[in-house]
């Protein structure tokens, strides 16, 4: 249940991390075979999506295209890294994140290790994509 005032962000696990690829089938390949994730599902609602169960967390591979380069501002095929949190309200989180000055991105339901859950996205300082997503509350 969320707190009536959040004075920290308090981080449960590595919920997923999304690798963009050219080539997605050969990373589900060499993750599932080689380094023995297990097909979790692909996305309904993203084309070319795939989450791999790795423990309890995922490694979710996207299609890049094969012209794929990184968006300005990113190096190599990381998309970005889902920190999974205590769970939080919309307001609350907006008046953490807007107290530390960080540019807060959309929050929304979306699908993690633990299924769907409130998340909402922001760049750190480095401008890397990072999503805070709290577990579903059954979990």
């Amino acid at each position: 249940m969320p707190s009536k005032m959040m004075d920290a962000i308090r981080i449960k696990k590595l919920d997923h991390v999304v690798v963009r690829a050219r080539d997605p089938e050969s990373l589900v390949s060499f993750y599932c075979d080689v380094l023995g994730c297990s097909l979790e599902r692909r996305s309904r609602t993203v084309e070319g999506l795939v989450h791999l169960r790795a423990g309890s967390s995922f490694v979710d591979i996207m299609q890049g295209g094969e012209d794929y380069d990184p968006p300005p501002g990113r190096s190599g095929n990381m998309d970005h890294l889902c920190l999974q949190i205590q769970p939080f309200t919309e307001a609350e989180m907006t008046g953490y994140l807007s107290r530390h000055g960080v540019e807060i991105g959309e929050y929304g339901q979306r699908f993690g290790s633990d299924g769907e859950g409130l998340s909402v996205y922001l760049r750190d300082p480095e401008g890397n994509e990072v999503e805070l997503k709290a577990a579903p509350e059954s979990v």
